[in-house]
């Protein structure tokens, strides 16, 4: 199975220098997907709930304190490992919301029920600083529902 870092670095080689935030909002998106459609993750690590949206810890240790990472950025990953499935998922994740600056992807986490229920769960209010658990289950069943037109929100 591929790792957060590998799917990272196949996104910077396909669209450039980004910001860490909206890396890692790519990398969760790109999660989210492939859990619908493939029903197996993408990776295996966790991705929490922080308070500037989804991150997962691996990723944010090889980005630590740099705001802008360059396409050519492996951040420890490597995008070869990558099945062409997987790699159609990230592409077609990129298609729709590689374009999107960072803060509009943190937005949209933030109105979306996965992180949502993550922070809830946690008991962490708005902007509060934690590390609740993503559920793989919460992101499967809010974006699923997105397809059919029946998600709901927290």
């Amino acid at each position: 199975m591929a790792s957060a870092l590998d799917v990272a670095a196949y996104i910077l080689a396909r669209k450039g220098p980004m910001t860490a935030m909206k890396l890692q909002k790519l990398v969760y998106y790109s999660q989210a997907w492939h859990l619908v459609w493939d029903e197996v993750p993408l990776f295996h690590e966790q991705i929490e709930a922080w308070a500037n949206g989804p991150v997962v810890r691996e990723l944010y240790r090889e980005h630590r304190l740099r705001w802008r990472l360059e396409a050519n950025e492996r951040l420890g990953g490597d995008p070869e490992v990558l099945q062409q499935q997987e790699k159609d998922t990230i592409d077609i994740v990129l298609d729709s919301y590689g374009d999107k600056p960072a803060n509009w992807l943190s937005e949209l986490t933030h109105r979306e029920a996965p992180w949502k229920l993550a922070r809830e769960r946690a008991g962490l209010a708005d902007g509060q600083r934690g590390s609740a658990p993503i559920l793989q289950s919460d992101m499967f069943e809010y974006y699923d529902g997105l397809t059919s037109g029946e998600a709901e929100e927290v």
